[in-house]
């Protein structure tokens, strides 16, 4: 009868945590996609920023309430992420000239791990209808580190709740690779392999920044990172990878037919998992350069609706001008879209992926958490 009365007991508390393990994940996914706006303003805001950095090269920036002060209703979500990179102050080599840009001083840079805690801390501080517009990633990690992978796991289980994502971080970027103390990453890494495998696992969007091409490269040369770069995303094709800037930088320009590259990945079943984000100014610049740019653009984006996202790349705008300039710039662009791609290209890619990624990277936090 004893045995009976455990065995009962047993059940019913097995029963109970299972009903607990059910309500929890039913919290999980209804915090995970929470609405952030209501559907009049949803339907009224302009575009989601899909590469946003709320702090500098020296860790300075703005605060999330003072962005959210200039997304109003223009924005509707954003990432949230600083830089993973510190530039060193060495009185050495500037005196009191302090750097804030990595160009600013020949001194090295080096891995800031705290940008997790601090970003998740001012997230943290945040009202509920506040953080629900908002989606950081984790970006203090050295991907030449095959402890890299274990970061990223730590950081999730230490502030559950709050990443969606990893990036933006960066392997082959001019002029900063070299900079950086400690040995330079590379797309042939097992560490970097490590660090997608991880992604995959957990469901994190992962935004990488790797120029296609060196710096003042030849013209008409052939790229010289474009195959390590295709050889990366065959070998993780369970990871969401956003390749920034579609593979450009402030100095590796447009590669001959870069439209052509594109729609050559986009085209192959073998990427499916790759996207594009068409951040960042320099990026801006070369579309609207003249309008055989654009109308290039547009008809790749109109033809691949589904594969690009819009982004500021913005860092720490002191003024609602300075952050809403980039997308600006691309009015001849947005003005030469269907409306399906202009809302797909603008927002709708955005919602897809990250809403997808906070209902997978909740449920691993649940069962990882304790």
């Amino acid at each position: 009868m004893m045995l009976s009365n455990q065995g009962s007991g047993t059940r019913r508390g097995r029963d109970l945590r299972r009903r607990e393990s059910v309500i929890g994940v039913a919290l999980f996914l209804a915090f995970a996609l929470l609405d952030p706006l209501p559907s009049q303003a949803k339907d009224a805001y302009q575009f989601d920023d899909s590469h946003f950095h709320l702090t500098n090269y020296v860790q300075e920036g703005i605060t999330p309430q003072a962005f959210l002060q200039i997304m109003g209703t223009r924005v509707g979500r954003s990432t949230l992420f600083g830089i993973p990179l510190q530039q060193q102050w060495s009185y050495r080599v500037s005196g009191d000239d302090k750097p804030t840009y990595y160009l600013d001083t020949d001194s090295p840079l080096y891995y800031y791990s705290f940008t997790d805690a601090y970003i998740a801390a001012v997230y943290k501080a945040l009202p509920k209808k506040d953080q629900a517009r908002f989606d950081p990633m984790i970006t203090g990690f050295n991907p030449a580190d095959m402890y890299a992978a274990d970061h990223i796991k730590r950081v999730l289980t230490t502030f559950p709740g709050v990443f969606t994502g990893i990036g933006e971080f960066s392997i082959h970027k001019e002029f900063v690779s070299s900079k950086v103390a400690g040995e330079v990453a590379s797309l042939t890494d097992p560490a970097l392999d490590r660090i997608l495998d991880t992604a995959a696992e957990i469901g994190l969007v992962v935004i990488l920044h790797n120029d296609v091409d060196r710096p003042f490269a030849g013209k008409g040369t052939k790229p010289v990172f474009l195959q390590q770069t295709e050889d990366l995303f065959r070998r993780h094709p369970d990871t969401t990878i956003i390749w920034a800037h579609t593979g450009l930088g402030r100095i590796v320009q447009p590669i001959q037919d870069h439209v052509g590259m594109l729609a050559s990945i986009i085209d192959d079943p073998a990427f499916k998992h790759v996207y594009f984000d068409i951040s960042w100014d320099e990026v801006a610049k070369y579309i609207v350069s003249s309008p055989e740019a654009t109308q290039r653009t547009a008809d790749l984006l109109n033809e691949h609706p589904d594969r690009f996202l819009f982004g500021s790349d913005t860092v720490a705008p002191k003024s609602a001008d300075k952050y809403y300039a980039v997308y600006e710039m691309y009015q001849p662009l947005w003005s030469k879209l269907t409306p399906e791609a202009s809302q797909k290209v603008r927002k709708g890619n955005y919602e897809k992926l990250f809403d997808a990624a906070r209902v997978r990277v909740r449920a691993w936090e649940k069962s990882h958490v304790r």
